[in-house]
């Protein structure tokens, strides 16, 4: 089959990396894979070489007249493509792809991947989407979010995790913690600022380091210092490579308000990691841990549990490897071959 994904862009996302990884194993498949950029040209992934990419704009920054050339561009991209089964992700790129898409004759499949009950204008969204036919969510608790008619279209595919990982490491662990993602309000790093300066006071060889770029970086950093923290707290900015980076460390942590499914965390996992994550509302941390089994689920905003936890596995290293050992599961549970295999089965079927 052909099948195009449509995406803002390969900028680094955690939705962008379940697409190349989508695209990447569909094409190995024989498939005619092409990925379309509506608002940027950056990949910052690796793609297999018979993946298409094509870029057809730049942001429109909320300029109504470029987001109706953008979907007047993607109109003509369907037509040119009529054969094509169409997949986009994020809520706005969905609603301009069923607006592009109207009328024509592509199977087209939109996919949420995030927490629906923070989009800012769910009423235009919704009435959009009624127009649509085919919806794929990461969780039922996504899923539940929307009325009836749109449910009764859906299905429920949870994200993929990388087979390309590293190998679980075995070895003595390093003081250090990871956290994972964009530094913007929803990964609540000032949270986890507050739970470390905590956790510091009886734990004064760890560091944190944190992986991500964001607008909220000189301000968190500003804050780290603020704490007290500024020389333990390391902000690594974008990297291509963080399992390589993060497989010896003592444990992963995730502090956002809400979540789709985090890839990062389903990778620390993948990794032997434990793991700490805030039980966010539509249940994709939830639907990886179980708590106390394979990992370790805290209130959201609650910066004091958040530190309890990171104390407790730094006080009890069985459990910690217990749980990290446990955790590693999720590269059978939640395999690239299983999902991408769901994913195709869903796109093909009529």
């Amino acid at each position: 089959m052909e099948i195009i994904f449509v995406v803002s862009a390969l900028h680094g996302g955690g939705a962008e990396r379940v697409i190349v990884t989508l695209a990447n194993q569909f094409a190995g498949r024989g498939d005619k894979v092409i990925i379309l950029m509506t608002a940027g040209d950056e990949v910052a992934y690796r793609l297999e070489e018979e993946v298409e990419v094509v870029s057809i704009g730049q942001p429109s920054n909320g300029k109504l007249s470029k987001q109706i050339e953008r979907i007047l561009k993607m109109r003509c991209f369907f037509k040119d493509h009529a054969d094509s089964k169409i997949v986009s992700f994020t809520t706005t790129i969905n609603m301009f792809t069923i607006l592009a898409a109207a009328g024509l004759k592509n199977k087209v499949i939109v996919s949420e991947r995030n927490d629906p009950n923070r989009c800012n204008f769910k009423p235009v969204r919704n009435l959009v989407y009624s127009w649509g036919k085919n919806f794929v969510f990461q969780t039922k608790g996504a899923m539940q979010c929307f009325p009836k008619k749109i449910r009764e279209r859906s299905a429920v595919i949870p994200n993929p995790v990388r087979k390309d990982l590293p190998e679980i490491y075995t070895g003595i662990r390093e003081k250090k913690i990871a956290a994972v993602g964009r530094l913007e309000a929803q990964k609540n790093h000032q949270l986890l600022l507050e739970a470390f300066a905590g956790f510091h006071q009886k734990f004064p060889e760890y560091e944190l380091h944190i992986f991500g770029k964001g607008r909220l970086e000189q301000e968190l950093k500003q804050r780290a210092a603020d704490m007290g923290i500024g020389d333990k707290v390391i902000f690594e900015g974008f990297c291509s490579n963080v399992p390589e980076r993060i497989r010896t460390y003592s444990m992963y942590v995730l502090s956002s308000d809400y979540e789709g499914i985090s890839n990062s965390l389903m990778e620390a996992m993948a990794l032997g990691l434990p793991c700490i994550s805030t039980d966010c509302p539509i249940g994709g941390s939830a639907l990886c841990i179980e708590s106390g089994q394979n990992g370790l689920l805290v209130p959201t905003g609650n910066a004091e549990e958040l530190c309890d936890a990171m104390e407790l596995l730094a006080r009890d290293t069985a459990l910690a490897e217990q749980l990290g050992k446990n955790a590693s599961a999720v590269r059978i549970r939640f395999g690239e071959e299983s999902i991408c295999r769901q994913w195709r089965e869903y796109i093909l079927h009529e």
